[in-house]
């Protein structure tokens, strides 16, 4: 009996705490679990826990963000819908998220051959990204097609 009023009482403390619509999608990203524990999981832990494992688990945000479901968005910018460019930020987005705020390595020298940025203005364009680091990756859960609707605010790519 006292499992079952701890657990009432866990579950009803976690669904109280929905006070700030969309704030629960800014640490978990998109996908099914966004969609299923949508606004309920917004100021509890241990919901965003479980929407972010949803997330992770269901293979299903790489669906989201290339078709624009499941709460996730296509980017807003011509480049970011090369399916090249698409491809490899999100299968490097962590390598490229620590290239830009060194302002140089190896997969920053592939996204710059990637997005052509001509030999001679690559120092430039880096240096950007890097002095942009954080527009660019506001928090740890963003998504591709906002890193590159940031990446072409920043540089002024179409």
């Amino acid at each position: 009996m006292k499992k079952l009023v701890f657990a009432t009482f866990v579950v009803l403390a976690m669904a109280s705490s929905a006070f700030a619509a969309g704030e629960a999608r800014l640490n978990t990203g998109c996908g099914l679990g966004t969609v299923l524990f949508k606004n309920s999981a917004d100021g509890a832990w241990a919901l965003q826990s479980i929407q972010a494992t949803t997330n992770g688990t269901s293979g299903n945000q790489t669906f989201g963000i290339t078709s624009g479901t499941l709460e996730c968005h296509q980017p807003r910018t011509a480049i970011a819908n090369n399916e090249e460019i698409k491809q490899f930020v999100i299968a490097n987005m962590d390598s490229l998220a620590k290239d830009i705020a060194a302002g140089q390595g190896e997969t920053l020298d592939s996204f710059n051959e990637l997005l052509n940025i001509p030999a001679d203005q690559r120092a430039e364009f880096n240096n950007d990204l890097q002095a942009s680091f954080s527009r660019i990756f506001p928090h740890q859960q963003v998504v591709y097609a906002d890193v590159m609707d940031n990446v072409a605010a920043v540089t002024n790519i179409k």
